[in-house]
């Protein structure tokens, strides 16, 4: 799958993939994604595993671990993954800098 198809990526899913730098189980997702958004985004469990299984269809993440007697599963970036946040990192790093020339220091803070 060409990496274009997933750009722009949600807030949500920047998050997801930003927390799978590292490989980490669904719960320990959920914690980073509502610290790297400083509590604005509070995935359910039902949205976060629905999330899961769609970047896995779209081979940016792989199941790596599976603990059935703690029902836990560990996740972690693919190469493309990676591909892609790095991707969508420097599309937002670009409308950052576009925006700050644009409306100046006065209207961001």
């Amino acid at each position: 799958m060409s990496i274009q198809k997933v750009l722009p990526m949600t807030e949500t899913t920047y998050y997801i993939m930003l927390a799978l730098i590292e490989p980490l189980h669904g719960y320990g997702i959920m914690q980073q994604v509502r610290q790297y958004s400083e509590g604005r985004i509070d995935l359910a469990p039902g949205t976060l595993y629905g999330a899961l299984s769609n970047l896995k269809k779209q081979k940016l993440i792989d199941l790596i671990a599976e603990d059935s007697a703690k029902r836990r599963k560990v996740y972690q970036l693919t190469a493309q993954g990676q591909k892609a946040l790095q991707q969508e990192y420097e599309r937002m790093r670009t409308l950052v800098s576009v925006s700050s020339s644009i409306l100046g220091k006065e209207f961001i803070q």
